[in-house]
């Protein structure tokens, strides 16, 4: 097992308190150049650092790594929402496109220097500016200039995927400053702008001039990072190949990172096919997600004759969400009783036994696993005062404190089903005739969808586990769904646009959440494709929650209002959450290795197959 550097997660913040106590003292002079920016406090590594703390800086280079996604792909660029897109290019940071600042996996949330020497803002984080290395290239030789950074910014921001527009519409003005510099002053306040602006992807203008970015396609992007696509198989396969002349090898951020000469991602239907071709010796790398299965289904001669071990990374992250998502933009599930009843049908307990031995822990809120949880019992202090102007808009147990049912060991869970049955009739929902009707006779019918390819953390044979579970026991309250499976494409395209009644829904969240929660929960979302608010939640409180995270200055104050956030999601009860691990779970051939120093994030983007190395067994 690897160790953190820090023995517990209270550690941690208290670090932070420390570095947000420094960055509250009066400063004697205006803003100058940093090679790093942290959102709270100072950066934990100081100019003139080595390297990452959690990479290898004597890491060889050398070797291929072979990777695995399931479903397929007809898209190239990740950066808009058109396409079933290669997920690799966007989820990899700085794989192929860089940023002009890059994230430090080890922190909550601190940015060093990448394509930007420097950066540098007020006190108030009213602006940032960003100067460009003058040795920074695109993969064919030419250089990253201010242009590019513009074009970038105003394409992404008015032409990109809704994650990307969002947070354009708070930039007031962007402009040239000096001959490598650039600067982007906000519209509104919000300390988050001055980070987020170093987090976006340069591309380089002329290769779009005369093409339509919005538009799907499979035209190479040309960036500047240390890998350039070197062979596409639409739809089954692509291998990126490590640039010789990558400009930025010698940089600290760099050093013992991008190490494989090659990575290849191959596509496979489902997660069972993938599992196969691992033990086969095809893929190189299997992450599992359930315990049970950890335990059971790994001795095979691969395994048996030392050729793949086993890793344990532990992590310090949230949970984030993970269950069956309600879609409330159908009128069934606007109700909260409705959708409590619904989660009162699922036996969790008796699901988890059944498939993962019961190993890990529920989900109890979006961020389980962390210090950003809400705490049980009634909502106090600064939370209660955040929440309370919203008060008679919010569903029982927002502010009193809510928990999730334990369930039965049983298959039905009978006290669940009886909990249902009263919820539901307070909504005006009853069994007629072993049928759930409400008072005009209306059957109450729902279709569930799943990805036949199965998701980032469960394969298609769980999903459709715990769904035939559910169903059975949906069917004790007169509730007979539809269950539809589709390829990834079809999946992808309903769901961009809502169209489900109910699915299978993940979101990771971060250390440092901010304004990318508008884009999971803001009401925007409701009508507005593309975006991560599945349950189509529309919540004055949880807006202004995510508000308040983005305005405060201090760690106490942003703590609160994410807590106060964690209260309005979990008591909205739009997921049936089930469970998620402390650590991951990580068997891959023994020849690949990864770093001493374990990250705060754990096995995060950034940390495989960024920090890993091929080495041959002695």
């Amino acid at each position: 097992m690897r160790f953190f550097k820090f023995s517990n997660e209270s550690a941690i913040w208290r670090v932070l308190a420390l570095g947000v106590c420094v960055a509250a003292m009066p400063l004697a002079s205006a803003a100058e150049p940093s090679h790093a920016i942290a959102m709270y406090g100072e950066p934990a590594l100081e100019p003139g650092f080595s390297h990452l703390p959690y990479a290898n800086p004597d890491a060889p280079k050398g070797g291929t790594i072979r990777l695995a996604e399931s479903g397929s792909f007809d898209s190239l660029n990740p950066w808009i929402l058109m396409g079933n897109p290669v997920f690799p290019i966007f989820t990899q940071p700085g794989l192929l496109a860089e940023t002009l600042m890059t994230r430090s996996i080890d922190e909550p949330f601190t940015l060093y220097g990448l394509l930007a020497e420097t950066v540098e803002t007020d006190p108030d984080r009213t602006w940032v500016e960003f100067t460009l290395r003058p040795e920074a290239r695109f993969s064919d030789g030419t250089p990253v200039t201010v242009e590019d950074v513009l074009w970038s910014f105003q394409t992404l921001g008015t032409k990109g995927h809704p994650r990307y527009i969002g947070v354009w519409a708070k930039v007031a003005r962007i402009e040239q400053t000096g001959p490598r510099s650039v600067r982007f002053t906000f519209s509104v306040v919000d300390r988050e702008l001055a980070l987020l602006m170093g987090m976006r992807p340069i591309l380089k203008k002329a290769q779009w001039e005369g093409h339509d970015f919005s538009q799907s396609g499979l035209t190479p992007p040309i960036g500047s990072g240390p890998y350039i696509i070197d062979k596409v198989d639409p739809g089954r396969a692509i291998s990126f190949r490590r640039n010789p002349d990558y400009w930025g090898r010698d940089l600290p951020v760099n050093r013992g990172m991008h190490n494989f000469d090659e990575i290849r991602y191959d596509y496979f239907g489902d997660a069972n096919a993938m599992f196969e071709a691992f033990k086969a010796g095809e893929i190189d790398i299997w992450r599992e997600s359930v315990a049970a299965r950890w335990d059971r289904d790994f001795d095979f001669p691969a395994m048996r004759d030392g050729r793949v071990v086993k890793s344990e990374i532990p992590h310090q992250r949230p949970s984030g969400i993970m269950g069956l998502v309600m879609n409330t933009r159908n009128p069934a599930f606007a109700d909260w009783r409705v959708r409590q009843a619904l989660i009162d049908a699922f036996n969790y307990r008796f699901i988890n036994m059944t498939l993962s031995g019961g190993k890990d822990p529920r989900i109890t809120s979006y961020f389980s696993n962390s210090e950003l949880t809400m705490q049980p019992g009634p909502a106090t202090g600064r939370e209660a005062e955040l929440l309370a102007p919203f008060a008679a808009d919010l569903p029982l147990g927002t502010l009193e404190g809510y928990a999730l049912p334990e369930g039965g060991e049983r298959h039905i869970d009978r006290k669940g089903i009886r909990a249902a049955l009263d919820l539901l009739a307070q909504a005006g929902w009853t069994v007629q005739q072993g049928e759930l009707r409400n008072a005009q006779g209306r059957p109450f019918a729902f279709e569930i969808l799943l990805n036949q390819s199965g998701s980032a953390m469960r394969s298609a044979s769980e999903m459709r586990q715990i769904v035939d579970i559910y169903v059975e026991s949906l069917r004790n309250l007169g509730i007979r769904p539809q269950v539809t499976l589709l390829d990834s494409a079809q999946y992808v395209e309903r769901t961009n646009n809502y169209q489900f009644d109910m699915t299978w829904y993940e979101r990771g969240l971060s250390l440092s959440p901010g304004n990318e929660q508008m884009l999971y929960w803001g009401s925007a979302g409701v009508e507005k494709s593309g975006t991560r608010n599945w349950m189509g939640m529309k919540s004055p409180a949880a807006e202004a929650m995510i508000a308040e995270m983005t305005r405060a200055s201090s760690l106490e104050d942003y703590r609160s209002a994410v807590r106060a956030l964690d209260r309005v999601l979990t008591a909205g009860r739009y997921v049936i959450p089930v469970s998620y691990s402390r650590i991951s779970r990580l068997a891959h051939k023994s020849d690949l290795h990864y770093p001493e120093n374990t990250p705060l994030y754990g096995d995060w983007p950034g940390f495989m197959p960024e920090t890993w190395w091929h080495e041959e067994r002695n």
